[in-house]
């Protein structure tokens, strides 16, 4: 079975409130009217191309990460896994657990498998007033090409 539609560029982003790799509450709402969120749902944590790609947002947090934008990175791995992940590789972003309700935020993105269990490659970015402007999902084994942010970040303003 594959994903519902996915949330799309000029939709509302559906509010979240997910417990990071630490176990503090993080919510998609709390940088509404201030700043713009990154989401970057992936599969698992350890896999392949995930580590690949978080990998590459970290060395480019600049990029990605400043005073205008947060990264939020999020799957449906418990908690725990996360700060382990986290741990061995130095993320400096918050990783969301979306475990319970498994991969409620992803079905609400549109990027969960249920035939799976797990979130693919979902690329929201989401401006103060909590819409999203930029948008790519990948299947599973597809790795995402984050080069398209850059004209969405410089539209932020």
């Amino acid at each position: 079975m594959s994903p519902t539609v996915p949330v799309a560029e000029g939709d509302r982003a559906p509010d979240f409130t997910l417990p990071d790799q630490h176990g503090q509450d993080v919510s998609l709402s709390g940088f509404r009217g201030h700043r713009s969120v990154l989401l970057v749902f992936y599969p698992f944590a350890f896999s392949g191309i995930c580590t690949g790609e978080l990998r590459g947002v970290r060395d480019e947090r600049d990029r990605f990460q400043n005073d205008r934008v947060q990264v939020l990175a999020l799957s449906c791995d418990p908690m725990f896994a996360l700060r382990a992940w986290s741990d061995a590789e130095g993320h400096g972003f918050p990783l969301l657990s979306d475990f319970w309700p498994h991969g409620e935020v992803a079905r609400r993105y549109g990027v969960f498998r249920d035939d799976g269990g797990f979130a693919i490659r979902g690329t929201f970015l989401v401006d103060p007033d909590g819409v999203v402007r930029w948008s790519l999902v990948n299947g599973p084994g597809e790795a995402r090409d984050l080069s398209g942010v850059e004209p969405a970040l410089a539209g932020l303003g």
